[in-house]
């Protein structure tokens, strides 16, 4: 509020993002920034233990004049006169693929998730932007063990679909379950994983399939939270299917460590 209020207009809609960043000046994982919103206990407090500051990438509305279909140079020359250099997202103009991964490798060194790449004479479009605006992230993948699968819904119908994903635990020789996915699944794979998971059945429920732990799948993702919902205490975010793993055992999965250990470089 404070930020909004001293910015140099009578009438002024931005968009940006609010996100709490460390001693360090790197930004917190979306979990520690989510325990500053809907507190009502010991607000002044965790405003000076967690501090917010926003961060804006578009001008929207300005003195009373709609920029919603002027491009996006020209929404974010406007947004570049209203507010200071550090409460703008960092930007670059590329030339060439270079410097555009470059730019994409000193954001993941400064601890942000990736970059959004945006077409300068875009209009600012709200939810899908398709070709307009591209999210660009460096995924990361790993070869976890299926536990079990949920019957799925909708086009999923009749197929197994949800995946219930385990990690290796070397010290019991069990699989720690991490979260679930049906995302990245192909008819084709949701055929074939129906019929191959039935084979590996031990038990059921109405809507849940237990297996051996056999079928080793490489899954990707965008990063490791924290989780009270699982016995491992993390849990993979936005996880998808890239291919299932013919070629490794189960034996060869990776383990609960290798997910802690990237939940630890996160923080």
């Amino acid at each position: 509020m404070e930020a909004a209020l001293a910015l140099p207009a009578r009438q002024l809609i931005l968009d940006g993002e609010a996100i709490a960043v460390g001693e360090d000046g790197r930004p917190a994982p979306f979990q520690t920034t989510m325990r500053r919103f809907g507190r009502k206990l010991d607000v002044e407090a965790l405003r000076g233990e967690l501090p917010i500051y926003p961060f804006f990438f578009d001008a929207l509305l300005l003195d009373g004049e709609e920029l919603l279909d002027r491009s996006e140079g020209e929404r974010f020359d406007i947004l570049s006169r209203v507010t200071a250099p550090s409460q703008r997202v960092e930007r670059l103009v590329a030339h060439n693929p270079e410097e555009a991964e470059s730019f994409l490798d000193q954001a993941l060194a400064r601890g942000q998730e990736g970059i959004m790449a945006k077409d300068l004479a875009s209009p600012y479009e709200a939810g899908r932007r398709g070709a307009s605006w591209i999210k660009i992230k460096k995924a990361h993948t790993l070869d976890l063990v299926v536990l079990a699968a949920e019957w799925g819904s909708g086009r999923r119908k009749g197929y197994l679909s949800n995946l219930h994903l385990g990690a290796r635990d070397p010290k019991s020789g069990s699989f720690v379950m991490l979260g679930k996915t049906f995302k990245g699944l192909t008819d084709a794979l949701l055929r074939w994983q129906t019929e191959k998971l039935q084979a590996l059945e031990i038990s059921r429920t109405d809507w849940v399939v237990y297996v051996r732990p056999e079928l080793v799948v490489e899954i990707a993702f965008d990063g490791v939270q924290a989780s009270s919902q699982y016995p491992g205490g993390v849990a993979l975010r936005f996880a998808r299917v890239k291919r299932y793993r013919d070629d490794k055992p189960a034996s060869e999965a990776d383990t609960i460590e290798t997910i802690k250990a990237i939940f630890a470089r996160s923080e």
